[in-house]
């Protein structure tokens, strides 16, 4: 017989203040009379296909877009669909991080190296857009057969996937050779993009994390472009808490 579905997990009069949920499906969640002073929420996919979030009957998930829009200049044409909405896409993200780059380094040594509350450090974030454009470019548009530079920082889902972590060997690199590494990547997509037609756009490309279902070159270049904006805004989150601290 086929089992029972479970009934909705229910908390009365729990004081969960303080508490941190990392990496968990809150999906569907209700809350009722829950006092939510100073709580905070992260959820990069909060806007993906017809996500809500209701606080007191409100819809708040356009508000938090637009707001991240006026946030970060540029960041709307992250939904370009054409060759020129990429390239200035690219554009406004190349003055977004070289002013996040130089923020990092205007505060005091070793900045760039703090982790806030176990996520990644500043440099550690660089290494990891570094894969991200090896996956989605070098990887999945390209198709080169050993895309990815061995300082590249893999989520803990790629050896899950199947992958070999020990590509990423080189775990220790400095500060300069992060920025070296880094602005090669870049020059590559502001390269790829400078040439891309609309006709390119359109070709299935082999996905590194789902082979069977191929996706576009415009749709693993909009990846490498929402990778980049959400991890400018980790980023900068964490340099305002290291702020804060000193």
């Amino acid at each position: 017989m086929p089992e029972e579905p479970s009934a909705p997990r229910e908390f009365r009069g729990q004081d969960l203040s303080g508490a941190r949920f990392v990496g968990c499906s809150l999906s569907g969640a209700v809350m009722r009379a829950v006092d939510v002073d100073g709580a905070e929420i992260d959820a990069p996919w909060l806007l993906e296909g017809e996500g809500t979030l209701l606080v007191n009957g409100v819809d708040v998930a356009p508000l938090v877009d637009a707001e991240l829009d006026r946030r970060f200049p540029g960041r709307a044409l992250r939904r370009a669909a054409d060759p020129d909405g990429l390239r200035a896409a690219w554009a406004a993200l190349e003055t977004a991080w070289a002013g996040a780059v130089a923020r990092a380094e205007g505060m005091p040594p070793g900045t760039v190296e703090v982790s806030v509350a176990g996520e990644w450090s500043f440099a550690q974030t660089l290494r990891h857009l570094v894969m991200a454009t090896d996956t989605w470019l070098r990887g999945a548009v390209l198709g080169l057969p050993a895309p990815y530079h061995p300082i590249g920082q893999p989520n803990a889902e790629y050896a899950l996937d199947g992958h070999d972590p020990s590509v990423f060997h080189e775990t220790d690199p400095s500060w300069e050779r992060v920025l070296q590494v880094r602005a090669e990547r870049v020059a590559m997509v502001r390269a790829h993009l400078a040439t891309v037609t609309a006709d390119d756009l359109e070709v299935p490309r082999r996905t590194p994390w789902a082979p069977a279902y191929p996706e576009s070159t415009l749709s693993c270049l909009r990846t490498i472009v929402e990778e980049e904006w959400e991890h400018l805004r980790f980023a900068q989150r964490d340099l305002d808490v290291i702020d804060a601290r000193t």
